[in-house]
């Protein structure tokens, strides 16, 4: 992997740590301010950050996401002590807590897509949370970044399989990866170690599909 410039790390650190610390993104002026560097170079900086898949950007270089945090309502909340953060998708709400040095415990609320039925889970980092429901992840590992924000915006907690068999019955889309509470919580717990801190890198495809069997994903949709 490509080491990113100082500058550009000290960068992709700002804009995490803001995340973390009150649930926004900030503009590239803002993030200008805070960095100490000129604002078209901030705006460079966060092009190449998405580049390298830290961010995700839209047309006007505005932060949409940088995993797990999302700048843009995708179907969860996430609401710490003091902070209210929006929940990129199923995988990226119940990563928060064990990201976050002062959020020990998150509640992580929701709607089933299938029958609206609210849904609300009091994640922490010992032991996931209890509950029958289910998270569908409709988007293959190897197509995720195709189309990054729809994928996140599809990978959603259910009532149950039944309710995911109804949504997509529904929509006409084929059904993805079915998975539980407790797998969903152990593949969140430390996807995203150190992202907060100086001299993160993103897993490679090798070390993510070792961390998918640890997990206990399995299958040719993980790419095993």
């Amino acid at each position: 992997m490509t080491t990113l410039s100082l500058d550009v790390e000290a960068l992709r650190v700002a804009v995490y740590r803001r995340f973390a610390a009150d649930g926004s993104a900030g503009s590239a002026a803002d993030l200008a301010a805070l960095t100490g560097q000129p604002e078209p170079a901030v705006r460079g900086g966060l092009r190449e950050l998405a580049a390298q898949r830290h961010l995700v950007l839209d047309g006007d270089d505005r932060i949409v996401m940088a995993h797990p945090f999302a700048a843009v309502p995708l179907g969860f909340s996430v609401m710490g002590r003091r902070t209210l953060w929006w929940g990129g998708c199923a995988w990226d709400s119940f990563a928060l807590p064990h990201l976050l040095p002062d959020e020990p415990e998150v509640l992580v609320a929701t709607r089933c897509p299938a029958c609206g039925r609210p849904h609300a889970w009091a994640v922490g980092r010992s032991e996931p949370p209890p509950g029958d429901q289910v998270a569908h992840f409709p988007v293959p590992v190897a197509r995720m970044w195709d189309d990054v924000v729809r994928t996140c915006g599809g990978q959603r907690l259910y009532c149950s399989p039944d309710c995911v068999a109804a949504g997509l019955a529904r929509t006409g889309q084929a059904e993805g990866y079915v998975m539980d509470l407790p797998t969903l919580w152990r593949f969140a717990s430390r996807w995203y170690e150190g992202r907060l801190e100086y001299g993160y890198e993103r897993r490679d495809p090798v070390t993510a599909a070792a961390y998918f069997r640890e997990v206990g994903l399995r299958g040719s949709f993980w790419g095993l």
